[in-house]
């Protein structure tokens, strides 16, 4: 293997929000110019950064937040992207019909603009109720400074369904992009370390500080390689947790790394047998543990 592996530097950018889409937009792209200044090659935001995670109960009010995709906001974003030679993950609410979508766009270091994502598994037993689920997981080529790599994204809630990152795992993803808005404690992130585990990918999650109500921080980045090389044995694949407070967390993910071991270990898709899942296809649905 060349001596000069790939590596990429994600920032995760556990941020407080603002009041208003004005201000999101620039502590946003403040937040993304330090980052760049850290030595990211990819800067993620929490979930739905645009109005700072708020889903208000009435339909007018929600929808009065919700902003187009192609909006001056996330254009800002992707002009700003190609600007300092760096991808961003920027969230919103998005304005759509007939109810408004929490929403992820990923940008490339040139500005383009490779994967749109609607949270799958929206919170219907509370107030993500208001929101349209999105359609289906998807995996883009992003090009970084650092290289490239398959990235795919899930959304909060989309952690808790194993089939979320199973899925981007089948459609080739090497890395995980998750916004969040929840308190991250040890069963959470136990499922994002169960994840990264058993489909081999690097997954990174970023979440709101503490002093936004019912988030604590603790951003975290799961490299995926769960075994040292030359059997050295198992290894802690955490290698960021964030503390509580606002600000950039960095961490570098080591890509060639993580292809040799996904190559030659047993996890992942190596010894599937999706011949024998048919249930969990099945459009039936049980009946939920809870009203």
């Amino acid at each position: 293997m060349s001596e000069n592996k790939q590596k990429i530097k994600i920032a995760l950018l556990q941020a407080l929000p603002g009041c208003g889409l004005h201000e999101q937009m620039q502590r946003g792209m403040a937040a993304c110019r330090k980052a760049k200044e850290m030595g990211a090659d990819i800067a993620l935001f929490p979930e739905m950064w645009s109005n700072g995670y708020e889903i208000p109960q009435d339909k007018g009010e929600l929808c009065a937040l919700a902003i187009e995709a192609d909006s001056d906001f996330v254009t800002a974003f992707g002009n700003l992207a190609a600007d300092i030679d760096m991808a961003i993950a920027v969230t919103i609410l998005e304005k759509y019909d007939p109810k408004p979508r929490n929403t992820v766009i990923l940008f490339d270091r040139h500005g383009e603009r490779i994967l749109h994502y609607a949270k799958v598994h929206t919170c219907d037993f509370g107030d993500e109720r208001m929101l349209t689920a999105g359609d289906d997981f998807y995996v883009a080529n992003l090009d970084t400074a650092g290289g490239q790599i398959k990235v795919g994204c899930m959304i909060c809630y989309d952690r808790e369904f194993p089939e979320s990152a199973r899925i981007l795992m089948l459609k080739g993803a090497e890395l995980i992009l998750v916004p969040n808005a929840c308190p991250m404690e040890i069963n959470r992130l136990s499922q994002l370390r169960a994840r990264a585990f058993e489909n081999m990918v690097a997954i990174a999650t970023c979440n709101y500080p503490k002093g936004k109500p019912d988030c604590n921080g603790h951003s975290t980045v799961f490299d995926g390689v769960a075994y040292g090389p030359d059997g050295a044995g198992s290894r802690d694949m955490k290698i960021l947790e964030a503390p509580e407070e606002d600000g950039i967390y960095m961490a570098e993910i080591d890509v060639d790394s993580l292809r040799e071991f996904r190559r030659k270990e047993v996890h992942g898709n190596a010894y599937r047998h999706p011949q024998k899942y048919g249930l969990l296809i099945s459009e039936e649905k049980n009946e939920p543990f809870f009203r």
